[in-house]
């Protein structure tokens, strides 16, 4: 059915309004970091700076070990994803294909998990790490972000699990495969845009963790995050904002990039392999 033209013009109205939404905070981290300190406290406020200051990623760069904190999140978020996607793969095919008692009340279980806050963890956690000596050590990071992401990504990859016809793997088992092979040469390579999907959320939990962090790392500078080190920018007196935005601009590249590899994945294609 055709739109007509008020149609059409409410619906790129919205686009455009939620895009602005969307980017006006990227756009303002960006303008904060090119302003000078008294253009920041300046009323109205400009929404670009007179004379900007490009100079300032550079030295945020030379001033901060800003490369060691992305590298440190790296390594924890990886991690996580890799750890959380093992178990969650596991479980989320388990709870879908297999039939066991109790079943249900385990999936609802799993989710249940996800609801407890994170602080509620913390010190039972810190109580384990600090048992087993892994304070200050990057392994607390990838294994406190995978208690919080196993329970929903299970829960995602099981209703994902679920659109994919069964037949598929009997069809590959009377051709000679084993379950888990039916599951990885068939149902996997399926579901691969689910798969992209709960490791990006993965990935961005881990990312995005200041808590965790701050918690299990805060003696140990050389394993400071890029959310933790940030965080020492902060003055007792005098806070430089704009450093701070220049260094959370670094910070957000990383998650960009990720999800432009991703992206190719997420959309389309969702069933297409199912077809074959």
């Amino acid at each position: 059915m055709k739109r007509t033209f008020l149609q059409s013009l409410a619906l790129y109205a919205t686009v455009i309004f939620t895009l602005v939404m969307i980017l006006f905070p990227v756009y303002w981290l960006l303008v904060t970091a090119l302003s000078t300190t008294d253009e920041l406290y300046r009323l109205p406020p400009t929404f670009w700076p007179e004379d900007a200051q490009w100079n300032i990623f550079a030295r945020v760069w030379a001033a901060k070990p800003i490369l060691l904190w992305l590298w440190n999140s790296m390594l924890a978020a990886i991690g996580s994803v890799a750890l959380s996607m093992l178990v969650s793969v596991s479980a989320g095919y388990a709870l879908s294909r297999y039939s066991m008692r109790g079943g249900a009340t385990m999936g609802l279980f799993v989710l249940t998990a996800k609801m407890l806050p994170a602080t509620l963890l913390v010190i039972p956690l810190f109580s384990i790490f600090s048992s087993f000596g892994l304070i200050g050590s990057l392994w607390t990071l990838v294994l406190a972000h995978s208690t919080m992401i196993i329970p929903f990504a299970t829960w995602m990859l099981k209703g994902y699990f679920d659109t994919i016809p069964k037949e598929l793997e009997q069809a590959a088992m009377v051709d000679g495969c084993s379950p888990v092979g039916a599951m990885v040469r068939v149902v996997l390579p399926i579901a691969t845009p689910g798969l992209a999907a709960t490791a990006l959320y993965a990935f961005v939990l881990s990312w995005a963790d200041y808590a965790y962090a701050r918690t299990f790392l805060v003696n140990s500078p050389d394993n400071w995050t890029a959310n933790l080190g940030i965080t020492t920018m902060q003055g007792e007196y005098v806070t430089y904002w704009n450093d701070i935005s220049a260094a959370s601009v670094f910070i957000a590249l990383p998650i960009i990039a990720i999800y432009l590899f991703l992206e190719r994945y997420l959309v389309g294609g969702l069933t297409a392999g199912a077809e074959k």
